[in-house]
């Protein structure tokens, strides 16, 4: 999965992504019906009380597109809310929970979900992460999920002169019925101002 994302005025984020899946192995890729399309809005900044509230959107699901039932493997956010607050405790310690409502229905589901995590600095050098996807909107009807939701863990470091890497393990609960193991995944972002 590639992307971009723009940040205008310090509280808007426009971003465009797409990719594919089997792209790595002899399996025969398959590529993302449509690119994904998000936008973010920062309505209300963090204080010392007040966490930092976002609306956004995001149409980008993760894992392969699944034709037959017209939507992701995980699904895509669709439109959603978060409040994140963060503090300082032998570096940084940040919370985020919220909801989303996705319009990939295909499979009848058509719940709200739920979902948070956190993330906790190691001094100047790795980011610890943490989340959690209740996945109730992958719970019934054509669902791929066994209702344990989907946990995931992550560490992110910093190369240097904006560019990051990071190493996550997906769905440890092994929520999705075809997983015997988390999924394994490495993210690499390189963020600049222009």
């Amino acid at each position: 999965l590639t992307g971009i994302s723009v940040g205008l005025f310090n509280r808007v984020v426009l971003g465009l992504s797409y990719g594919g899946g089997n792209l790595i192995g002899t399996d025969t890729p398959v590529w993302n019906k449509e690119p994904g399309v998000a936008i973010k809005v920062r309505l209300i900044e963090e204080t010392q009380f007040i966490p930092a509230i976002a609306l956004g959107f995001d149409s980008q699901g993760k894992e392969l597109y699944i034709d037959r039932l017209g939507r992701y493997a995980i699904k895509s956010m669709g439109l959603y809310a978060v409040a994140s607050k963060n503090y300082e405790a032998w570096g940084d310690l940040s919370f985020h929970g919220g909801f989303n409502y996705s319009f990939e229905r295909g499979d009848g589901d058509n719940d709200p979900n739920l979902f948070a995590g956190l993330d906790k600095s190691i001094g100047p050098v790795a980011d610890l992460l943490a989340e959690y996807n209740l996945g109730s909107n992958d719970s019934d009807h054509g669902a791929l999920g066994r209702g344990r939701g989907y946990l995931d863990f992550g560490i992110r470091t910093s190369l240097g002169g904006g560019l990051t890497i990071g190493f996550n393990i997906k769905d440890v609960l092994r929520n999705q019925q075809d997983v015997s193991i988390g999924t394994r995944t490495v993210k690499i972002e390189y963020i600049t101002y222009l």
